[in-house]
């Protein structure tokens, strides 16, 4: 049998791997898909499949990632995503309230802001590296601090201060940052995530004081 003195040594150099798809990719991939005219929340959980909770969690906050004025998106994903943090807490399956997994979005709209949304989320990507500071994301007791942080921003995404700008946009850059970084072991996007919220916090305080001050201002002119 005669044989070749010049095969590649390596079948890769014949036929290459392909490079392995991106998260911001499958998010892409599963918005082309989204059925229309309208979406539920239980439609992007099949979309997104095997793929697991924290990626379910990035895909909901993504879209806040840019100013959306969509009906009933930031109650049904906050909701979604503080159960996801409240069942890796747990360690019990995902269970959604049937009125919540019901709620009809308008696809289109979601899928304009999603589209906007995923320059930003590249950027972030793109600065989680695997295996980093693992201790801040491996351990026990980093875990549980970790998925409380992720309870809290859940719960700051769905503070009343919508009309307010960044109110959204924060929380959801710090669940996206301690999403990738739990998924990578990346205990610097995870320290990422526990500033952002940090800062959120701040925000809101100053908020909150100053609404309380012009109401005071207000009494005191009435």
């Amino acid at each position: 049998m005669k044989t070749l003195n010049n095969a590649p040594s390596c079948p890769d150099e014949i036929f290459p791997r392909p490079e392995p798809e991106t998260l911001s990719g499958k998010i892409e991939k599963m918005v082309d898909e989204l059925p229309m005219p309208h979406v539920t929340l239980t439609e992007i959980v099949e979309k997104i499949g095997a793929e697991g909770l924290l990626v379910l969690s990035v895909v909901l906050s993504v879209v806040f990632l840019v100013p959306v004025s969509i009906p009933g998106v930031s109650t049904v994903f906050g909701v979604a995503i503080l159960l996801v943090g409240v069942s890796r807490l747990r360690s019990r399956e995902l269970r959604v309230p049937a009125r919540i997994a019901a709620r009809r979005l308008p696809s289109e709209r979601l899928q304009v802001a999603l589209r906007k949304s995923l320059g930003c989320f590249r950027k972030i990507e793109k600065i989680s590296k695997p295996q980093r500071m693992r201790r801040l994301a491996s351990t026990e007791s980093a875990l549980i601090f970790n998925n409380l942080c992720f309870i809290l921003s859940a719960i700051l995404l769905m503070m009343p201060f919508g009309f307010v700008p960044f109110s959204n946009t924060l929380p959801a850059v710090a669940l996206i940052c301690l999403a990738l970084g739990m998924m990578q072991q990346d205990g610097l996007t995870i320290l990422w995530g526990h500033l952002c919220n940090a800062f959120t916090l701040v925000y809101f305080g100053f908020l909150i004081a100053g609404g309380g001050w012009s109401l005071s201002r207000l009494g005191g002119l009435m």
